[in-house]
């Protein structure tokens, strides 16, 4: 027998017990990665940057370099390595992103999309990982 759709609201609200394991797991790479910049030298201008056309993980500066670096964090290689989840069309979201963050604004840095994958509590920073 179907469900009635209150229950299904609030089961698809609360969320899987897998998603918010997920999330954790991101959440915690994410702490792991800024923190490893910090240690670096990198100043963290941005988390979690929302624009319109996409969500960039973190705005790192350095020196010239303003870098846009998607942090990809895993247990297992099950599904490929971290770096492997950054397709196209996330590309495009991050060249988009960062097209977004500087309307309006000099670019007067060199611009940068690295990625940093967090896999088995390694740090791997990915420099100029695209375009």
């Amino acid at each position: 027998m179907p469900r009635p759709p209150q229950e299904l609201h609030e089961k698809m609200a609360i969320g899987s017990e897998r998603d918010k394991a997920n999330k954790a797991l991101g959440k915690a790479g994410e702490n792991k990665a800024c923190a490893y910049l910090k240690k670096c030298g990198y100043k963290i201008l941005e988390r979690n940057y929302k624009s319109p056309v996409g969500e960039v993980d973190v705005i790192a500066q350095k020196g010239e370099v303003l870098a846009f670096i998607e942090v990809k964090t895993r247990l297992s290689d099950s599904y490929g390595i971290p770096s492997e989840a950054v397709n196209f069309k996330r590309r495009q979201k991050y060249l988009n992103a960062a097209k977004y963050y500087f309307y309006g604004r000099p670019i007067d840095c060199t611009v940068r999309f690295d990625i940093i994958e967090i896999y088995r509590g390694e740090v791997n920073h990915i420099k100029n990982a695209f375009y």
